[in-house]
Parts: structure tokens; C-alpha cells; sequence
């Protein structure tokens, strides 16, 4: 004859000792505390309620809809997600949310102007160095700085290579790119476009 068999004692996630088949208790969420950032977006002041940790790129996307920088990596690695922190290349996936209170980050959507496109964005379009956009955005932004740093001056191929060379392009092979980045320098050298 075989003896009814007794419920195991095992110990779940938190270390409490449970019998086998008993129910866990449902247990509420971990919620993270919400810090405020005051700060400058795209030339707009803006006040944000989000995680410490949460990641620049997900703040813009999900909680401002900017979607223009975009996942890449998550690794900082091929400067999809690159913007503007105070002026500075950075890449959004790796800048923790808590690190932007006080500061300006422009994006991607933040280069045109009264809703339209900049010269270096139409620049792109006319050298068709904007192919599948995932990079795009990046490469602008990269392009961008450069081009505010050597304003009045015609950037060499050299040059502008290593502007980007945080940005990894799958689809141009880059000499659009860097074709479309020389002729907006030499318009806005001309006198045209300053951007």
C-alpha cells in the first residue's frame, strides 16, 4: 500500500520556505522613484517626471515621442541613437536620464527649422546619403557638430570621416555621406545656409 505523499517544503525568490503547490502570494511591482528633470529640449524648456535610470533614448521616444534617434546597439557602439548633450556627440542609450537635469539635448528634430528640414538634412536627401534611416539621425547629428565647430570652413574627406566614425552605416558606404556633409559646408561658406 502506498503512502499518501506530503507536499514539499522549497523555498521561493524571497527565501520563504512554501509547500509545493501553494499559491505566491501576487506581490506589487518594484516601482523606481521619479526624479523631475528640468531641461532644454530642442530649444524648448521642458519638465519631466521619469526614473533616474532610465535611459535618454527611452525618455525622448517613449515619454517626449521623439522618435528620430533610434536603437541600435543599446551599446553605444554605431551612434543610431546619437544627440546633442550641451553641444556634445553623445549616445542616448548610454546617458542615464538622471545625468540631463539642467541641460539642453538636441535631437534629430530639433536641426530644422519652423518645421522644416536644415540644409545638411536636405543636403542628405539631395546626395542620397540617407538610405534605410536607421543611421541617419546619428550621422546628422555627428554632421552637425562638425559642421558648428569648422563654421566658415570646408571640412576635408579625413575630416569628416572622423566626425562620424562613431556611426555605422550598412547601406552608403559612406562617401554620400560625406559628400552630402562637404557640399552643405561649402553652401554655407558660399553664403546660403548656416545649417
Amino acid at each position: 500500500m502506498r503512502r499518501p505523499t506530503r507536499p514539499v517544503r522549497r523555498k521561493d525568490a524571497s527565501g520563504t520556505a512554501r509547500r509545493s503547490g501553494a499559491r505566491l502570494a501576487a506581490r506589487a511591482p518594484v516601482t523606481e522613484p521619479l526624479v523631475t528633470l528640468h531641461w532644454t529640449v530642442n530649444g524648448r524648456s521642458v519638465r519631466t517626471r521619469v526614473p533616474p535610470m532610465k535611459r535618454l533614448l527611452d525618455v525622448l521616444r517613449e515619454d517626449l515621442g521623439l522618435t528620430g534617434a533610434k536603437e541600435g546597439c543599446g551599446e553605444g557602439e554605431c551612434g543610431a541613437c546619437s544627440v546633442l548633450l550641451d553641444g556634445v556627440v553623445v549616445n542616448a542609450c548610454l546617458v542615464p536620464a538622471c545625468q540631463c537635469d539642467g541641460r539642453r539635448v538636441v535631437t534629430v528634430e530639433g536641426l530644422g527649422r519652423r518645421g522644416g528640414i536644415s540644409a545638411l538634412q536636405r543636403t542628405f536627401v539631395e546626395h542620397g546619403a540617407a538610405q534605410c534611416g536607421i543611421c541617419t539621425p546619428g550621422m546628422l547629428i555627428a554632421a552637425h557638430a562638425l559642421l558648428a565647430r569648422e563654421r566658415g570652413k570646408v571640412p576635408t574627406d579625413a575630416a569628416v570621416r572622423e566626425a562620424l566614425a562613431g556611426n555605422l552605416c550598412r547601406c552608403t558606404g559612406y562617401q554620400k555621406i560625406v559628400d552630402a556633409v562637404r557640399a552643405t559646408a561649402r553652401a554655407a561658406k558660399r553664403g546660403r545656409a548656416t545649417r
